[in-house]
């Protein structure tokens, strides 16, 4: 673990986030829509299937010369090409598995009557906060 590869598991980080939010968004509209969750997360998922390909398929692409390179400097090199492409293989997994799994799972979870009593608390709590204007407090 270098420098390099702890940039490389920022990159990791950024790029789960995207695919994750862009699938939970995805999956969410679906829902607004209409579409029963089952349906709307193997939609959603069908959908977004081919843009975590492409991301993966190039980020991929783009660290082989830093893992097959053979040369002065080159060890410094393998060490983020190795972390990003065996990270960027699981993330697919993550995505593509994880993701949906955890939406349902919460999903489930919120509808349990602990959850909602904590969710009309807090939207009673935001509900008697007044807002403060900014031309009010000039």
């Amino acid at each position: 673990m270098n420098i390099f590869s702890g940039l490389g598991l920022l990159l990791l980080f950024g790029i789960v986030k995207k695919n994750a939010i862009l699938q939970i968004d995805h999956m969410n509209g679906l829902r607004r829509e209409g579409m029963p969750r089952n349906e709307a997360i193997i939609q959603a998922n069908r959908d977004r299937l081919r843009p975590i390909l492409m991301t993966t398929i190039a980020l991929v692409a783009g660290m082989l010369p830093l893992v097959i390179s053979n040369g002065t400097g080159a060890a410094t090199n393998r060490s983020i090409g190795v972390l990003v492409v065996g990270g960027q293989s699981l993330c697919l997994l993550l995505t593509l598995l994880a993701v949906p799994v955890f939406y349902s799972y919460f999903e489930d979870l919120q509808e349990t009557s602990i959850f909602r009593r904590i969710g009309a608390t807090f939207t009673r709590m935001t509900k008697r906060t007044p807002r403060v204007v900014e031309s009010e407090v000039a």
